[in-house]
């Protein structure tokens, strides 16, 4: 049975400085292509039955500076939708809600920790029936790449908050006597 791994795109000028990303399209900085590109290495050697990506460019110039050739472009693979808190940083939302947690609460105008969970549910029955046919590469965000690795084994969306994970970092999901593990995260 295949694995899946996960690919988080590399820097943006907004990762770099923390601010939340969603819908906003950005590039990646000359840093975030040069973390990319360190991708082709760790990921040469497998052979992927289906590669899945976000439609936002920082995804996309990701897996293609990492080699990965896309099969489909998911809309569930975007980053959670953070409404009104798009492009501010968690402290200067705290600034005016000292007790906002992402997990708990959502975005206004956004998503809930539900609604992130169920767009990635629908992810995972997509490709688990893959993984009889090899490696699967998702390549997308950190929040929903987070939520993702939760659902995978079993946790609730929040329990991505456990679950860090870097620019141009690579985490794999498999199976260990049939169940759901995390093999690899966030790896650099």
């Amino acid at each position: 049975m295949g694995e899946i791994l996960l690919v988080r795109h590399g820097e943006t000028a907004w990762s770099a400085s923390r601010r939340h990303t969603s819908s906003t399209d950005l590039e990646l900085t000359p840093d975030g292509e040069r973390q990319a590109a360190t991708l082709r290495d760790r990921l040469a050697g497998r052979r992927f039955g289906t590669v899945l990506a976000s439609p936002r460019r920082r995804a996309l110039r990701t897996a293609e500076l990492a080699g990965l050739a896309v099969d489909h472009v998911d809309d569930d693979l975007t980053e959670w939708h953070y409404g009104a808190y798009e492009g501010r940083t968690t402290a200067q939302i705290r600034a005016e809600r000292p007790d906002w947690v992402i997990w708990q609460d959502g975005c206004p105008d956004g998503e809930s920790p539900e609604q992130v969970g169920a767009r990635l549910d629908r992810v995972l029955a997509r490709v688990t029936p893959l993984l009889d046919s090899g490696d699967v590469a998702l390549v997308g965000h950190a929040h929903a790449l987070r939520v993702l690795g939760a659902r995978w084994i079993g946790l609730p969306p929040a329990g991505g908050s456990r679950l860090r994970l870097d620019t141009a970092s690579v985490s794999i999901l498999g199976h260990e006597h049939g169940r759901p593990v995390i093999l690899t995260w966030n790896a650099r």
